[in-house]
């Protein structure tokens, strides 16, 4: 769900799913579309002259020595400022490899089998070397980050007006996504899970250059300007405004694709009630056959049976009314 204040990220549905998820568990790792992208990782001349000292020493500590330093130098873990972080980055094989291996080598050592002790401290110590050199590459989300930049936008690269707009968009396509006629399937005829990620997208893609251009135009400060040179730059405001106007109409479309599946909601609730009517009724027509007379049980009974026809008509409307509704957001030309 989104913020009350700030949409959330948006990402270009073209990005793959795994990178998709990867980009959105991390958005502190995101750099909005607005400001350049994050530059490639360079590793300088003494970073890797350092590296070359640290990494064999590194593995010695951890794969070699048993006990000491070992806790000193794990929690220093590489380039991670949270130590926390740095003890889990390397999983749960690394860290019982950490607690067991210096245990084994010592009680290797006490039954007198040394060379046994020194073929484990050999493979421990390249197990550390594999490792390290593993991690000290630029982390994934870093690189995804950089990698896909442009193709992800983010609340800074809305300004006030834009923003106000995408949230009424993804409040929209949420009500759709979390709607109980969608999670039944009675909407997939509309494939939403493909077509709103697709509308989102280009929804924030217009209004991110609206959000550009606004810009722009309070840079060139066109109060100061002349006469003659508003006149040049009419068109450009008339443009954006009808751009504003056809993008808050699409919204005002998934607006009312919303309301539609809300009303399926109503209509499957009432629908899922019905479906229960025939055992609801046995129970009624026992109670009322051994309460009132036989004439009037049968005018009660008639009266459940055509509830239960009108609520299956109504869901039918509804879902009909809902997938029309999704079929213009799908196709609005």
């Amino acid at each position: 769900m989104t913020d009350e204040r700030r949409p959330r990220p948006v990402f270009d549905p073209a990005i793959p799913a795994d990178v998709r998820a990867l980009l959105a568990s991390a958005p502190g790792a995101l750099t909005a579309a607005s400001l350049p992208a994050p530059p490639a990782p360079h590793l300088g001349l003494a970073t890797i002259a350092g590296r070359v000292l640290w990494v064999p020493a590194f593995a010695f500590f951890y794969g070699v020595l048993p006990g000491g330093w070992i806790r000193v130098f794990f929690l220093a873990s590489l380039d991670e400022d949270d130590l926390l972080g740095g003890v889990f980055r390397w999983g749960r094989a690394a860290l019982l490899a950490m607690m067991l291996t210096p245990a084994v080598q010592v009680l290797m050592v006490l039954l007198g089998q040394g060379e046994a002790a020194a073929l484990l401290a050999a493979g421990s110590f390249a197990g550390w070397i594999a490792g390290t050199l593993r991690h000290l590459r630029e982390p994934e989300t870093a690189r995804a980050a950089r990698e896909y930049h442009g193709r992800y936008l983010l609340p800074g690269d809305f300004d006030r007006p834009a923003a106000r707009l995408l949230l009424r968009a993804q409040r929209a396509i949420d009500a759709v996504l979390g709607s109980k006629a969608h999670r039944a399937g009675l909407l997939d005829a509309v494939n939403n899970s493909v077509v709103l990620p697709r509308q989102e997208w280009a929804i924030a893609e217009a209004l991110a250059e609206h959000t550009r251009l606004r810009r722009e135009r309070r840079e060139q400060r066109v109060g100061r300007l002349s006469a003659d040179v508003r006149v040049l730059l009419e068109p450009q405001r008339r443009a954006l405004e009808l751009s504003i106007g056809s993008i808050t109409e699409r919204i005002e479309g998934l607006e009312a694709y919303a309301r539609r599946a809300r009303d399926a909601d109503d209509a499957f609730h009432e629908w899922r009630v019905v479906q229960r009517l025939p055992e609801q009724n046995a129970r009624y027509r026992d109670l009322l056959a051994a309460t009132v007379r036989d004439d009037l049980a049968r005018d009660e009974l008639a009266a459940l049976a055509d509830d239960a026809s009108r609520a299956e008509a109504a869901l039918r409307d509804s879902i009909g009314t809902a997938l029309r509704s999704g079929h213009a957001i799908a196709d609005p030309g």
